[in-house]
């Protein structure tokens, strides 16, 4: 038996969440994959890393320093009684990292991105590594950029499914009791580059190895206490769910639900391998379970918000029918740009959809569909997403809105509005 066992950032963001990483691995039986997320906001620090690179901005060594700090006092506190001279590995990838940023940054944005915030995945799964190794519980480390081969579609690699099979299946070779430690959120060319598969992409690395492997389960070990009927942070008064077919998890990650992302699902439903996300604050309790099912599931409401929206309008400029050959080709200018439609609405002569507010693809795309269309967009929108809503809560949640969009089906309405100053 063979389990995935994920674990995000926040769970792994300090020595305390690294001892705590130590108690479920032990408590679990049979062998395990353990895929692991950079600590804490350590992505985040190394965008501002990779935006200073780019820049060719000074600052860039003080922010290289103070994450170098971070980890390495991690790395003592860990290893200072057990294997204190294994600090060299952790200070030899700073030096790894170094490197990259000694070189002249090009344009390619996507290119460096991946190259630079990789970096955090291969920091925290050798410092959890080395530090499971140094208390008893043997494991290998595992460098995912090896053996999950993707495109060169950089920041959203496409993984080759039947290659990385071969060379998963080669490197995690477990027998009984074995533990492995690797990477989520990244993959590797096959000239050698490394590829992120997306933000928030460490659930779906958890989800393709589990497919890749034949896994028993996926656990998937956050800092609530399972999903929610929406994120406590913008709602009161949240629900946990006890289970939830893989179809609802389809359609709430696509609607933008952050507990699961939106490629996670497909890998895990394809062999009928159960989804479970857990508290690792409280790792004993129930959590929720998802699951392949056709019985009827009763759910409450459920709230998802996607802040920072951007809400275009489209016009041909002859006032032709918006049809086949208008459609086709705005859709291949948001592909080219890797911008992505979150809802979208038609009309005789327009098209209207709301968009991430993506600094880096936005506003070239924007720049391309004014050549053919008129184009009119708002700024600071929010798009809501009630499933399974009641007249009652669309009456809470939107009455004094100023509403721009809204979509309504049996199950499901979405309002795009302007956000509250």
């Amino acid at each position: 038996m063979l389990s995935i066992l994920k674990f995000g950032g926040a769970s792994v963001k300090n020595v305390e969440g690294v001892e705590n990483l130590l108690r479920i691995v032990k408590s679990h039986k049979g062998s395990q994959v353990i895929v692991a997320s950079a600590m804490g906001k350590t992505t985040n620090a190394l965008e501002v890393i990779l935006s200073n690179f780019l820049n060719t901005d000074d600052s860039l060594w003080d922010h290289f320093e103070k994450l170098k700090k971070e980890h390495l006092e991690i790395a003592h506190q860990l290893f200072k009684t057990v294997c204190p001279q294994k600090i060299v590995d952790i200070e030899s990838i700073f030096n790894d990292l170094l490197n990259v940023l000694s070189t002249k940054p090009t344009d390619c944005y996507n290119f460096h991105y991946d190259q630079i915030v990789s970096f955090g995945e291969i920091l925290s799964t050798k410092i959890i590594s080395i530090y499971l190794n140094a208390v008893g519980v043997s494991n290998q480390w595992i460098d995912i950029r090896r053996v999950l081969r993707t495109d060169s579609n950089f920041r959203e690699g496409n993984v080759d499914f039947e290659v990385s099979k071969t060379l998963c299946q080669g490197a995690f070779s477990p027998n009984t009791d074995t533990v492995f430690v690797t990477q989520g959120f990244i993959g590797g060319t096959a000239d050698g580059f490394t590829t992120t598969l997306g933000r928030e992409g460490s659930d779906y690395s958890a989800a393709l190895l589990a497919n890749l492997l034949n896994a028993t389960s996926v656990t998937i070990w956050k800092d609530v206490d399972g999903v929610l009927n929406a994120d406590p942070r913008l709602f009161q008064n949240t629900i946990k769910l006890d289970e939830i077919s893989f179809k609802e998890a389809i359609e709430l990650a696509y609607c933008g639900a952050q507990i699961i992302h939106p490629k996670t699902i497909k890998p895990l439903q394809n062999k009928d391998i159960p989804l479970f996300v857990k508290s690792f604050a409280n790792p004993a309790a129930q959590g929720t379970r998802v699951y392949q099912t056709e019985e009827n599931i009763l759910y409450p409401p459920i709230f998802i918000l996607k802040p920072n929206q951007v809400l275009i309008s489209l016009t041909p400029h002859d006032y032709s029918f918006v049809i086949e050959d208008c459609l086709s080709k705005i859709f291949a200018i948001l592909y080219k740009h890797r911008v992505k439609a979150n809802i979208v609405q038609s009309s005789a002569i327009s098209f209207t959809i709301s968009v991430d507010n993506e600094v880096h693809f936005l506003p070239k795309a924007i720049e391309e569909l004014n050549q053919s269309f008129g184009v009119k967009y708002n700024e600071n929108m929010e798009l809501l997403t009630i499933r399974h809503y009641t007249e009652n809560e669309i009456t809470r949640l939107i009455t004094g809105k100023i509403i721009y969009l809204q979509q309504k089906t049996r199950s499901t309405i979405r309002v795009v509005y302007e956000k509250e100053s």
